[in-house]
């Protein structure tokens, strides 16, 4: 059976502990040093020797008292806290990488899209084409008190929020510039064409930007999108938007149920249901018998704080883990904020309702995979049966988990074509969707702002040409 090759993912955060909560104490992880560049130069020269398709950066800018009515169990463990900006480590990252994806998160709370389409537009231009974002509407308190909110906005309304978010950084990214734009005619004296750079003139709810966007159109014009809600508003934001987005799946039978449905909401919203990648969320224990490898489990086990793992989905789902027995059902707790854990776990185990314990313990154990290279790389042909694109890996030990798995199970699949050998040319889209060129399809929403606008045009459209006209001068 010839087997499409599957898209892998280094899924890490610029912070001390990230997801194995307790294990950054091990003296075989270097996590700890998170704030030295040189962690993550050797981290991503790493990544590239396996091929890896990318390294994807989790973030967080805010810390609520979520568990015990305190941010204690937080600071006192590292969890997320400090947490330092991954934006800014992937520009720093950009010129000791040469075909390693780079995404970073972004929350809609933190930046103007203005500024932030500008920003993303140069890396992409120093990257060669190599910048994904991961697009997200945070859900903490603090959060949004940070960037001058009284507290976070109601869930389906962030949505809202970011749907307008999206439309103006695709009026910039793909509408401000038209193809041929750039002529850097020498003799003439003419570097552009100024009859193909338009003002976007967008006034809505949250946002009023007049445009032209201020950075040259990059090699992929638009960023890589991902998306990881799994609330029924999150994951139709990410059929309409996203072209990965992550998932973790307690079980095959979860994802057999929930993929199809995933890409039947791509569908629904104009698009293939192909365009949008799952990148399930494994980490993996690697040995050379399945004893070894239970054993180094064993180990792991032995070092994860469930406190660390119940701050975590405190925070997560909005509510204090802390005051609830592990054995009582979810839905007699209060949930609100993220849904996704428990979505999963019901989709995964059907007729069982998701305890505390089910929920916490689904972040560490659930996703792990136990086993020799070879049994390793069974399951994960079954996980590709199931429907899934890709593995965003979680890391135990750093950086030694990915080099376990670099060394020992990458060259088993690269042997049954489930792990490339070697990186395509190209950007990062094109890497990832062979013959896009680089470039959104013309089914995604962001395509319906290409070559569209003129000033007339987009001024009449919302007739507020002159007024902008008046202000500008």
């Amino acid at each position: 059976m010839t087997r499409n090759r599957l898209i892998f993912n280094a899924f890490s955060m610029n912070v001390v502990s990230h997801i194995y909560h307790g294990l950054w104490r091990h003296p075989d992880t270097t996590q700890m040093h998170f704030d030295k560049l040189e962690t993550w130069v050797e981290l991503v020269k790493l990544l590239e020797k396996g091929k890896f398709d990318g390294i994807f950066f989790a973030d967080v800018v805010g810390i609520d008292p979520a568990y015990n009515g305190s941010w204690d169990t937080y600071i006192r463990e590292g969890m997320q806290m400090p947490c330092h900006d991954a934006s800014a480590l992937c520009g720093a990252l950009i010129g000791v990488t040469e075909n390693l994806g780079l995404t970073f998160t972004s929350s809609i709370l933190t930046e103007h899209p203005f500024s932030f389409a500008r920003k993303v537009s140069t890396w992409d231009h120093l990257s060669n084409g190599r910048v994904g974002w991961n697009i997200v509407t945070s859900a903490t308190h603090n959060a949004a008190q940070n960037f001058g909110h009284d507290r976070i906005v109601e869930h389906d309304r962030r949505y809202e929020w970011a749907e307008e978010y999206m439309d103006v950084v695709y009026k910039l990214w793909e509408g401000s510039w038209d193809d041929g734009a750039i002529l850097q005619d020498r003799v003439n004296n003419l570097y552009a064409d100024p009859d193909k750079i338009h003002r976007i003139y967008h006034q809505g709810d949250w946002y009023k930007v007049l445009g032209p966007h201020m950075s040259s159109p990059s090699p992929q014009r638009t960023p890589v999108l991902y998306q990881a809600g799994q609330s029924k508003v999150g994951r139709e934001f990410a059929a309409r938007h996203a072209e990965e987005t992550i998932v973790v799946y307690p079980t095959i039978e979860g994802a057999m149920k929930g993929i199809p449905e995933q890409r039947a909401l791509a569908v629904a919203a104009g698009r293939d249901a192909h365009d949008l990648k799952i990148m399930q969320g494994f980490s993996f224990v690697v040995g050379s018998t399945e004893e070894e490898a239970w054993r180094k489990s064993e180990e792991i086990d032995q070092w994860v704080s469930y406190d660390g793992l119940a701050a975590h989905i405190s925070r997560d789902m909005g509510i204090d883990l802390a005051k609830y027995d592990p054995e009582m059902p979810i839905e007699q707790t209060d949930i609100s904020g993220v849904q996704g854990y428990v979505r999963m776990y019901e989709d995964s185990h059907p007729g069982k309702k998701a305890r505390v314990e089910d929920v916490v313990k689904a972040l560490s154990y659930s996703s792990r995979m136990v086993g020799t290279p070879e049994s390793i790389a069974d399951q994960l042909e079954q996980w590709q049966d199931a429907g899934i694109d890709g593995v965003n890996m979680i890391c135990q030990f750093f950086p030694e988990s990915y080099r376990d798995f670099i060394e020992h199970v990458i060259p088993v699949l690269q042997d049954r074509g489930l792990a490339q050998k070697e990186y395509a040319e190209g950007p990062l889209r094109e890497k990832l969707f062979p013959g896009s060129g680089g470039r959104l399809p013309a089914r995604h929403p962001a395509a319906r702002y290409r070559n569209s606008f003129t000033d007339a045009a987009a001024g009449s459209a919302s007739g507020t040409a002159a007024s902008w006209d008046r202000a500008a001068s």
